[in-house]
């Protein structure tokens, strides 16, 4: 077949006649500005395992997720503090989408068969994600508690001081609690010790109640708890996508870490962070 009168090939385009920077001797440029060297010199497996990079990347790229999540989570704290709730309302729901697309970093780590992890589960030594920090920093700033968890950051005096930091500010649903309180709902907003879990309240469920019999009247509370809710529940299925990427993976073995691996972790499925806003269903 002939390609007589066909229209000629089309040169290769060429950015800079467009007007885009070319030379960056001198410059900022994308791999300066986002410290690329830096970042995609992190990843450093101990072993020859094919699959160990994907586990590393996933890991590390998850603590990205987490320290963003972090980020506004205190700033939401702060934004419900000075009844200023457009902006926490912004906030929240970009933790909510964070925690979606951690959901979806399970999908590429459970594309690892347990033969293929089994190739360098014995170089991770005891090294575990019940250890990451920003995971508890999390937890804490959401509400949940647990002064035991500093125990396996001792080792780290400057990670422990930063969630002993934490656990004397009061945390995201503190703040909501006490936005209650300043519209006059009948609810404990101070606490004694900020450090210990807070107690369930019938109180507070009463008041949840009252904001969701009137929606229109309460309209930014209604919002606030709705707000909460789709967190939790991102964040909930992020645990439990953990739960069934470990068991696919290892089994009923014993976690890297120590603990009893997927028993431990179905158990922690059972903590709940707002938990009036639950029983609130239940009892409208």
């Amino acid at each position: 077949m002939s390609d007589e009168g066909a229209p000629p090939d089309p040169a290769p385009a060429d950015p800079a006649a467009d007007g885009a920077q070319m030379s960056f001797r001198g410059r900022m440029s994308y791999g300066d500005y986002l410290s690329l060297d830096t970042i995609l010199d992190a990843q450093r497996p101990l072993s020859r395992a094919h699959d160990e990079l994907l586990f590393i990347v996933q890991h590390q790229t998850s603590e990205l997720w987490l320290k963003l999540a972090l980020h506004e989570m205190e700033a939401a704290c702060t934004a419900i503090a000075t009844d200023r709730l457009d902006v926490a309302f912004k906030m929240l729901t970009r933790v909510a989408r964070i925690f979606e697309q951690l959901n979806g970093a399970w999908d590429v780590l459970r594309t690892m068969t347990p033969s293929e992890y089994s190739e360098f589960r014995d170089a991770l030594g005891q090294s575990s994600g019940f250890q990451s920090y920003q995971y508890r920093a999390v937890e804490f700033v959401a509400g949940n508690r647990n002064a035991a968890m500093l125990k396996p950051h001792a080792h780290r005096p400057d990670l422990e001081a930063r969630l002993r930091a934490i656990l004397v500010r009061p945390s995201l649903y503190d703040e909501a609690i006490r936005l209650l309180a300043r519209r006059g709902f009948a609810v404990e907003a101070e606490r004694a010790d900020l450090s210990q879990p807070r107690a369930d309240s019938d109180a507070l469920v009463a008041a949840w109640a009252r904001v969701y019999a009137d929606p229109a009247g309460q309209w930014d509370l209604y919002q606030l708890a709705e707000k909460l809710v789709d967190f939790e529940d991102y964040f909930r299925r992020w645990r439990f996508n953990h739960v069934t990427t470990v068991e696919r993976i290892i089994g009923s073995k014993r976690g890297t870490g120590g603990t009893s691996g997927v028993a431990y972790l179905r158990r922690m499925l059972d903590v709940v962070l707002f938990p009036e806003l639950w029983r609130v269903r239940t009892e409208m």
